[in-house]
């Protein structure tokens, strides 16, 4: 007996949450489907058993509410692809302006020079961070970027993680320029690297405070993520310990934000967006800079 065409029922990012659906159908004696879309997990049946379907979902939600579907802490692996990607860029325009083109004058017109950042040349708070000083400074913010933006994209997705890495930066850039308020130039993707560590431990601050677990275990992610602030931040005659703590800062508020405001990874599209938005205002600001 020929069935008649498949009718979606539900759509989640959360692919655990689609297979109970899915095992809580077929219990019941149905024919769900369950497909990946550009918007998440698609639940389908049969369009002769919708309302027994709908019924059945329905019973089922009951017995378990929503907070118990919810799955903030299941481990997802590292996306090391947008994280080596990203640091070979970095390395790469590394290449490019010490090598390929020393003579375009990337540094005099991209470094984060505050008494030009607090003038208007707010561009300066983005380009600063894909300069470096020598190799030895690039090869170790290109390992910080590849760890860590890794461990962000795995939870948040690549494109929305690569857009507020970037923020984060650049607001540690600005924050750090009217701080000093006089001569002081840095360049390096360093407060973007600890803009993704104050990320992570705002991120698992903001989850767990959902979750309403205890006070002393909510705050671990933020103890963890001072701790690695504590240990790759403050080292060394020329570190920009400011510039650090501000990205740091700027990366916290924002991860706290979006696990709010995004508990499950947002679909292709979003994801699409966001990355694409980063790398046109990366681009902009440096066509801003040489212009």
């Amino acid at each position: 007996m020929a069935k008649g065409s498949e009718i979606p029922l539900r759509v989640t990012s959360d692919h655990n949450l689609a297979e109970e659906w899915e095992l809580a159908l077929v219990a019941q004696g149905l024919s769900p489907n369950l497909s990946r879309t550009g918007d998440g997990f698609v639940l389908s049946v049969p369009e002769e058993e919708v309302e027994r379907a709908l019924a059945g979902l329905s019973v089922y939600e009951r017995e378990n509410p929503p907070k118990l579907l919810v799955r903030d802490d299941r481990t997802q692996p590292p996306d090391l692809a947008t994280g080596t990607a990203t640091a070979g860029i970095l390395l790469l325009f590394f290449f490019i302006t010490a090598i390929g083109y020393p003579t375009v004058e990337w540094y005099e017109r991209g470094s984060a020079d505050s008494d030009r950042i607090v003038v208007g040349e707010l561009w300066r708070t983005v380009t600063a961070l894909t300069l470096h000083a020598n190799l030895p400074h690039a090869l170790s913010n290109a390992i910080g970027i590849a760890l860590f933006l890794a461990a962000l994209s795995s939870i948040l997705g690549p494109g929305l993680s690569l857009a507020l890495v970037l923020l984060a930066g650049a607001g540690g850039n600005l924050t750090n320029a009217f701080v000093h308020g006089s001569a002081h130039v840095s360049v390096g993707a360093s407060t973007s690297v600890f803009g993704a560590v104050g990320m992570l431990g705002g991120l698992g601050l903001g989850r767990r405070g959902r979750k309403k677990v205890s006070r002393r275990r909510a705050w671990v992610p933020v103890a963890a993520a001072l701790a690695l602030l504590a240990m790759l931040g403050t080292g060394g005659e020329q570190v920009d310990v400011l510039a650090h703590l501000f990205g740091f800062l700027c990366g916290g508020v924002l991860g706290f934000l979006f696990a709010f405001l995004t508990p499950n990874p947002t679909g292709f599209r979003t994801q699409w967006a966001c990355g694409s938005a980063a790398i046109v205002v990366l681009i902009f600001c440096w066509f801003l800079a040489l212009g």
